[in-house]
């Protein structure tokens, strides 16, 4: 199985790459006004920031969450929760793995990914074929519209930080724990914050609660911005 599914998946925080963009602007601007060329390792610098990021975005995250879901040696029949599926690369990711099952991904369809929207989704489900097992709805992550107990496996990457206050992500941590079956796991990736998710959840009863680094695939412009995944299991 390939780990990134068929499908055209956008670039993760397009904002991030302005600043670079702008500062490469000006070092040509520099350059033509004054004669004098940047510092060569200042452009090299700049130049490997953005690869870093790029590859992270069109294919790191594909590789890390492949082989994360596939340690978890799924039977195939689980119902899987995306929170803040975007375009749905970690959600189609997962529904390959579950052919008997179902993968539901939620968003507000904000513009942390380039052409976000539920339309995108469902492409890329066609795309890959699974779209007869995958479900999308626009809700919040801190006020999940599904009952108790209703998913064998909550999933995430990169969207919890972008809930400003403290708050709101322990409240979107609470919603992922409840709509969690008994023995079912969570597994959160995230750049920020992930050490207070690891003891909130810890907290709230969760077993072999764990926080890792998930290395370079996953920087976000070198290993100054890398991801942590922080997992636990409900009792």
């Amino acid at each position: 199985m390939s780990d990134r599914p068929p499908g055209t998946y956008g670039i993760d925080a397009p904002r991030l790459l302005i600043v670079p963009a702008v500062l490469m602007v000006a070092g040509f601007v520099q350059t033509v006004l004054t004669g004098r060329p940047w510092p060569i390792l200042g452009v090299v610098l700049i130049a490997v920031c953005c690869g870093l990021g790029l590859y992270a975005s069109r294919r790191g995250k594909f590789v890390v969450w492949a082989r994360l879901l596939d340690d978890l040696r799924l039977r195939g029949d689980e119902r899987i929760l995306d929170l803040g599926c975007g375009r749905g690369a970690l959600l189609i990711t997962a529904a390959l793995r579950v052919p008997h099952g179902r993968a539901t991904g939620v968003d507000l369809w904000r513009a942390d990914q380039s052409g976000n929207g539920p339309a995108a989704t469902w492409r890329n489900a066609a795309a890959a074929g699974v779209a007869d097992r995958v479900e999308v709805q626009t809700a919040n992550i801190t006020a999940l519209p599904f009952p108790d107990d209703s998913f064998d496996l909550v999933i995430s990457n990169l969207v919890i930080h972008n809930l400003k206050s403290f708050d709101d992500r322990a409240r979107a941590l609470d919603e992922a724990v409840r709509v969690l079956r008994p023995g079912g796991r969570l597994l959160l990736a995230d750049l920020n914050h992930t050490d207070a998710y690891q003891r909130h959840l810890a907290a709230r009863g969760l077993t072999e609660v764990s926080r890792r680094d998930l290395g370079w695939r996953q920087w976000w412009s070198g290993p100054w911005l890398p991801t942590h995944l922080v997992s636990g299991i409900r009792l």
